[in-house]
């Protein structure tokens, strides 16, 4: 038996109300261009519209003009999606407070997650989003993962209860050292005052 080895997420597809409240929304809201549709090609009744959320991926909507929008919080019994998370820069994190207040738009955050700031509020049909702001860069030819891994092994060998600021700042130092040489024989670090 073997695995079937994913590369990346393609894309996540939405069931959606109107096609005006999603491009509103998902382009109008949060930035995402948008930059394909055609129709639902397993159900013509419904328009597909393509969205970019920032790294060439896609969000998808399945819209139709004579489905009518609900705003309740959607379902979160098992199986069902919680919440979409989507990274931004610190820049934008700092600003989205006031814009979300600007458009009169329910929000809970800041929370400090240890790696991430987040910040919360539902789409206007009820999906939980989330505004994530990672707290670190990682080194050069590094992924967040890469970085998240070697955080948690060292916040679980210290016997820590969650990722703090150090976790992450002992990850990107034990990574630079691994991944990049160095002439010298001793990198420990030093006191050259």
């Amino acid at each position: 038996m073997r695995k079937i080895q994913v590369q990346g997420m393609h894309h996540i597809t939405l069931m959606g109300a109107d096609r005006q409240t999603s491009i509103d929304f998902w382009e109008g809201v949060l930035g995402m261009p948008f930059v394909f549709e055609q129709p639902n090609l397993d159900n013509p009744g419904d328009s597909h519209l393509y969205f970019d959320p920032g790294d060439g991926r896609l969000i998808t909507i399945f819209t139709n003009e004579n489905r009518p929008g609900d705003r309740h919080r959607t379902a979160t019994d098992p199986g069902c999606v919680h919440h979409l998370a989507f990274n931004v820069s610190h820049a934008s994190f700092s600003q989205a407070e006031a814009r979300l207040k600007a458009r009169g738009i329910h929000y809970f955050g800041p929370k400090d997650r240890g790696f991430m700031d987040s910040l919360y509020f539902k789409d206007p049909l009820g999906m939980l989003i989330e505004l994530a702001c990672y707290k670190f860069e990682p080194p050069f030819g590094c992924s967040h993962a890469d970085v998240m891994i070697e955080a948690h092994r060292i916040r679980t060998g210290r016997g820590d209860d969650h990722i703090e600021e150090v976790h992450l700042a002992d990850a990107i130092e034990a990574l630079v050292e691994r991944r990049q040489q160095s002439l010298s024989d001793d990198r420990s670090a030093r006191n050259p005052f």
